[in-house]
């Protein structure tokens, strides 16, 4: 047998030849799972435009919000082509001349509501909506108002339950790179003086009891970090979320998994998901040998940017007469994804 050696990215492999990716048994197992959309293409075809325009919620002149698919990435890097950002923009442009542009990301594992702003002028007021610097006041008290009621709410299902059942976590993050030099994790941060870090505040408030080792908790983050969520649940709170084996692996490799559940524990009447035959419905679901990603952002609320545009352009003080009937507020709340449902529909007779 011969010595194994590492590939060069100018070498032609020939036919037969083996080939050895390190990676853990859980993201194969993961990733051969099922793939959102099947062409990795930067011109989507009739399909995927029809898949991607189902996905829309809500769309004026200044937005489109969207309930985002677990598994999707949100940003495209190559060779990742078919990332929401290209697919947007080649797919629901509808009568503008360019396509919608990102205003915040989600994880690729992660679903739920998905902001983009569809001219440079409301991406650029929604990127300062979301950023974390200082707001100046306005002279328009309803925008003024409406940018202070602006948030964001997931909802997560966690190894564990949280020993508070609400609290805010208050925790500094950091990057620090892995012993393989190019994979990089986040982390605490130590309050120490000698490291970069970023301000990190999440609020959280558990939603039901635990069961079977899971409970379900509300998230509220308020600063936009990476990976802000998953750190402060597997790190601040020591409740990694299910399905998150970048930052909650060891916990996972003891957590006792779930057996499947025909019957109700409460009612003892047949469970209302019954597993037909033949058809695994309980696929990344908490019942999963591999669980998928359980983070959703579910809950949207944020400024009718179409409406104020042009006090925030400074081009007036006050609102145009045709737009003052509008709402001052747009709130969006998305189902969750299949295998998240799964997992609710089990423990929801628990929750309060």
């Amino acid at each position: 047998m011969k010595p194994l050696r590492k590939i060069r990215p100018n070498e032609v492999m020939e036919a037969g030849a083996r080939v050895y990716i390190p990676v853990s048994v859980a993201e194969t197992r993961i990733s051969k799972r099922f793939d959102t959309i099947p062409s990795g293409t930067l011109y989507p075809n009739a399909d995927e435009i029809e898949y991607l325009q189902r996905l829309v919620k809500y769309k004026d002149s200044a937005i489109i919000v969207l309930n985002k698919p677990p598994r999707l990435p949100v940003k495209g890097n190559l060779p990742v082509h078919n990332s929401m950002d290209a697919l947007a923009a080649a797919a629901l442009s509808y009568d503008y001349d360019e396509g919608p542009k990102l205003v915040h990301r989600l994880d690729r594992e992660s679903s739920g509501l998905l902001l983009m702003g569809r001219t440079k002028e409301s991406v650029d007021h929604l990127q300062w909506l979301f950023s974390d610097i200082n707001k100046a006041n306005f002279s328009c008290e309803a925008w003024n108002d409406a940018y202070e009621a602006t948030y964001q709410r997931y909802w997560a299902l966690v190894i564990g339950c949280p020993k508070q059942k609400e609290g805010l976590i208050h925790a500094p993050l950091t990057k620090v790179l892995l012993n393989d030099g190019k994979t990089e994790r986040v982390i605490l941060a130590h309050q120490t003086g000698l490291e970069a870090s970023q301000e990190a505040i999440t609020e959280y408030r558990v939603l039901g009891p635990k069961i079977n080792g899971c409970s379900w908790i509300e998230l509220h983050p308020l600063t936009s970090r990476k990976h802000q969520l998953r750190v402060h649940c597997a790190e601040a709170l020591g409740t990694p979320i299910v399905g998150d084996y970048k930052y909650g692996w060891f916990v996972h490799q003891r957590w006792k998994q779930m057996p499947r559940v025909d019957i109700e524990p409460t009612t003892g009447k047949p469970y209302r998901l019954r597993r037909p035959e033949g058809l695994d419905v309980q696929k990344g679901s908490v019942l999963s040998k591999v669980p998928l990603l359980h983070l959703h952002c579910r809950e949207l609320v944020l400024p009718n940017i179409a409406k104020f545009l042009q006090v925030l352009d400074q081009k007036s003080e006050k609102l145009h007469p045709a737009l003052s009937s509008k709402p001052d507020l747009l709130r969006f709340v998305a189902s969750m994804p299949n295998h998240m449902k799964i997992s609710w529909n089990l423990m929801s007779s628990y929750l309060v």
